[in-house]
């Protein structure tokens, strides 16, 4: 590197030989200093490479396309949040909480499993189409699950057409916030996600009072005309602050990521913790009255896990932008972790569950928030759509497969859920390492900021 009195010509000349990777600071470091602190999107040096990631290139060494520089991304203004994805998120909690007794197909895995074929149209064609497609095929699948009598027509209304949407609606409001915030983004992609807690709490309250007083066929369209109205509303907000990047379609192109170490690790850590991370939310319930807790009360533990989720998604991204994304999401992990192995399997009485349903809301609701944050960290954000795309569809795998596995297991055991639960403690604390092995590919074991 160039000593400080070497001319200008000499310094920009040594900065294309040697790119750094640039933050939100001034003064961001390569990995390789012994500096205290550094900042987001940090990957291994790689001197001898060009530089492919626009975000985190040297402005100086390879001027960037006007919107992909760090500094240009605006992190607030009334124009920034006016495209917050609140409403968006909302109607996309309907699939799995209106009609629980309906479920044809692990509404978790319906909604991820398209992400790689949304994302990459997303990246191509911007989120307008899929927005605009996706509100006609939830809303209208809402619509004729208020006709159905058979089960075929169940099926296909909520099995198929409904859940294909809410996917649609979920990528591009994801995606888009990424391309609005860079110090902030852990923040903003926690405000966005605690429209689905805020939506599990809502909707079925609603859902219930109206089949009381109206019958399922009103109920079923009371919430499609709520959600209609918020989907107006996000088609009418919801815009990328970068231009569409169209490229031709490859197979390789959903395959190259999972050749970056850190994306490989997060993606596995995901995979991991998401096999442990919805069972508390589906077995609660049943273990809570398994343990003499009453049917009246234990119907509570699901609303409170969803309300305490909203704090749980929205506090956390702030602590992420301040102490380091990857930092946060170790810690939540474990704590998770340690929640399910420490206090629900121990747990006999109101009590124990009634906490333990409040402290997992806080520190499961942390993972939706920050993996997405932690791909858009470590990616070129005009690969976003594809990348979060395709961990999403890896992680779909899991919730797909994690229920009947600790369902098994209390079947095995008699009726007895310690299995399930130490089952999903595990997974959850392997995860945890799996996400300090991605910390490590960036930064060693240094204790800074990342």
């Amino acid at each position: 590197m160039s000593s400080p009195s070497a001319s200008t010509t000499s310094t920009v000349n040594d900065k294309q030989n040697k790119p750094s990777y640039a933050s939100s600071s001034s003064k961001s470091p390569s990995i390789k200093d012994d500096a205290p602190d550094t900042e987001a999107n940090i990957l291994p040096d790689t001197s001898d490479q060009p530089q492919s990631d626009v975000e985190k290139a040297d402005p100086v060494a390879k001027p960037a396309f006007a919107g992909f520089d760090p500094s240009s991304f605006p992190d607030g203004g009334l124009q920034a949040w006016l495209y917050w994805r609140f409403p968006g998120l909302l109607s996309d909690a309907s699939v799995e909480q209106l009609l629980p007794e309906y479920r044809f197909m692990d509404p978790i895995f319906d909604r991820f499993l398209h992400g790689p074929i949304w994302g990459k149209l997303y990246d191509n064609h911007g989120p307008a189409g899929l927005l605009a497609v996706g509100s006609f095929l939830h809303v209208f699948g809402l619509m004729m699950a208020s006709l159905c009598t058979d089960y075929y027509q169940f099926l296909l209304a909520q099995g198929v057409c409904s859940p294909i949407g809410a996917s649609m609606i979920f990528y591009p409001a994801m995606s888009s916030t990424g391309t609005w915030f860079f110090k902030r983004r852990a923040l903003a992609f926690g405000i966005m996600a605690a429209g689905s807690s805020l939506g599990g709490v809502i909707l079925p309250i609603m859902v219930d009072h109206v089949i009381d007083q109206a019958g399922f066929p009103w109920a079923m369209r009371s919430a499609a005309f709520l959600l209609l109205a918020l989907l107006v509303y996000a088609n009418l907000t919801v815009r990328s602050r970068l231009p569409p990047s169209p490229k031709p379609w490859s197979l390789m192109e959903f395959i190259f990521p999972f050749q970056e170490l850190p994306f490989l690790l997060v993606v596995s850590a995901s995979f991991l913790f998401f096999f442990g991370m919805f069972l508390p939310f589906n077995y609660i319930i049943l273990s809570a009255e398994y343990h003499g807790m009453s049917q009246r009360l234990a119907a509570y533990l699901v609303p409170i896990l969803n309300a305490v989720s909203i704090f749980g998604r929205t506090i956390p991204g702030y602590i992420a932008d301040k102490s380091g994304r990857f930092n946060t999401m170790i810690a939540t992990s474990i704590l998770s972790a340690l929640l399910v192995l420490c206090l629900w399997l121990p747990a006999r009485g109101n009590i124990p569950y009634i906490l333990f349903a409040a402290f997992f809301g806080f520190s499961s609701g942390a993972f939706v928030s920050l993996a997405p944050a932690l791909v858009a960290q470590i990616s070129d954000i005009r690969q976003i759509g594809l990348r979060t795309g395709s961990m999403f569809a890896v992680i779909s795998v899991a919730a797909l497969c994690g229920n009947p596995i600790g369902g098994a297991l209390v079947s095995r055991e008699g009726g007895a859920y310690w299995g399930l639960q130490v089952f999903c403690g595990v997974m959850m604390a392997v995860g945890s390492v799996a996400f300090v092995g991605a910390r490590w590919s960036l930064v060693g074991w240094k204790v800074v900021k990342v």
